[in-house]
């Protein structure tokens, strides 16, 4: 498993990737190009990943996103050092909070 803050990169066996995966749109790239897992609301960092390949995810707040990187890849953050990821498939879980009444993904 590899963390970078609250966001956390599962491998996942190609085999064990829902069917619906392929069904799902694939998220479009930023203006430099990084594939954003998580975008900071204060700051404007963002935790994302620089290398070829996709990223697609489930609807709603605490849907799913799953990560195909077919050649490798980094996690990058402005503030911390690159955390290299090897190819293959990731599920990508941001982590949730709980506030008196409710769940939430936590807030950077």
């Amino acid at each position: 498993m590899y963390r970078r803050g609250d966001v956390l990169m599962v491998p996942v066996e190609e085999a064990a990737v829902p069917p619906r995966v392929a069904a799902l749109a694939a998220q479009p790239r930023d203006a430099r190009g990084r594939l954003v897992l998580a975008l900071g609301e204060v700051t404007g960092h963002a935790h994302a990943v620089v290398g070829p390949g996709w990223l697609r995810r489930e609807a709603g707040p605490f849907g799913a996103a799953w990560l195909h990187l077919p050649e490798g890849g980094r996690v990058v953050h402005e503030e911390h050092a690159a955390i290299p990821l090897p190819k293959g498939w990731y599920r990508v879980v941001r982590q949730r909070e709980y506030v008196p009444g409710a769940v939430r993904v936590v807030a950077d």
